[in-house]
């Protein structure tokens, strides 16, 4: 499958934007991972701790690999280096401490998926890192449709062709009315339905956001976001974006530090089909692109939008509100 141009297929520095892919699956301990990596990129695998490592100088970047639950790994929080020079006592500990993380690992190894954090690719080069996607499935990895215990997703993050607050309006209004026709075509997962991590947006925000009167600075797009959306777990997560973009926001959410500061969209949508022949990054892009095309087309966008509200909005309060006007007009 080859990857289709978007609308803005150049970043500001005249190179082809990039996409960042993450992809959860099972069957395959992140040591086999980093190895079948380096088979296909490049690079050197580095052992960060026992179930973290990275292939360092890979093409397109560095590849992180672990298990995709943070209690397999020391804690940085918690780990000293100076302290641990200095004092018998503190290296007992910090051992212990990263000595039960590993543990930790060991057992959850298999419950818990295996994730790979792709460095950003160009988007006219996903086709090659679709290799991946074939290698795991040949070497037993296995995606969503394995089990009902597998919750997998792939993600995208597609470098913003704009960061000016009209472009990033538009991106999540061409969003919000392009989710269902996404969710029809992905054939979202039960399992994924039910677990949080890609939850669909409240209504009454996509009501707010559809309407032709919004116009927000960036501190009231982001403000009005975290009001109605204090979650990283929505289909299309902004929090990257607006932790970017925002890095002084006094809002707890934003610092948090499983909230990455970058200038992307963060799509969370895609199952994990590893199951699925031909499936890969490239034809989640494409899906994607759907998103961009009408975002990049204003008119289409506003018909589009009015179409949803006039078949969405609550329209008791338009009319109670008409009556009360003849009523005191008259009065």
């Amino acid at each position: 499958m080859t990857p289709q141009p978007p609308p803005v297929p150049d970043n500001a520095q005249g190179r082809p934007r990039r996409v960042g892919v993450e992809i959860e699956f099972a069957g395959l301990p992140p040591r086999d991972t980093a190895c079948l990596v380096q088979e296909l990129f490049g690079g050197e695998v580095v052992v960060l701790s026992p179930h973290r490592l990275k292939v360092s100088g890979a093409r397109w970047g560095d590849f992180g690999i672990e298990l995709d639950t943070q209690y397999a790994h020391p804690d940085e929080r918690l780990v000293d280096h100076e302290a641990y020079r200095d004092s018998e006592w503190e290296r007992m500990r910090q051992e212990f401490h990263e000595r039960t993380r590993e543990l930790i690992g060991d057992v959850v190894t298999g419950l818990v998926p295996t994730e790979i954090i792709c460095p950003p690719v160009p988007w006219n080069e996903l086709d090659d890192l679709d290799a991946l996607f074939v290698a795991l499935r040949e070497h037993g990895a296995k995606g969503t449709d394995a089990s009902l215990l597998y919750g997998f997703g792939l993600h995208l993050n597609p470098e913003a062709p704009s960061l000016e607050v009209e472009s990033l309006l538009a991106h999540l209004r061409a969003y919000l009315l392009t989710a269902g026709w996404l969710r029809e075509q992905i054939r979202v997962d039960i399992t994924r339905e039910v677990l949080p991590h890609a939850n669909p947006f409240p209504r009454a925000y996509v009501l707010k956001v559809l309407d032709p009167g919004y116009a927000p600075d960036l501190e009231t797009l982001v403000d009005d976001y975290l009001e109605y959306n204090d979650t990283r777990n929505r289909e299309l997560d902004m929090l990257p974006l607006f932790a970017h973009l925002h890095p002084e926001h006094p809002h707890e959410l934003l610092a948090n530090r499983l909230v990455h500061p970058r200038p992307t969209y963060h799509y969370r949508l895609p199952n994990a089909q590893l199951s699925e022949p031909g499936w890969g990054a490239t034809q989640e892009w494409n899906r994607w692109l759907e998103v961009e095309t009408l975002a990049a087309a204003p008119d289409t966008l506003a018909e589009r939008a009015a179409n949803y509200l006039a078949r969405h909005r609550p329209a008791w309060p338009i009319r109670a509100w008409q009556a009360l006007r003849r009523r005191f007009a008259h009065s």
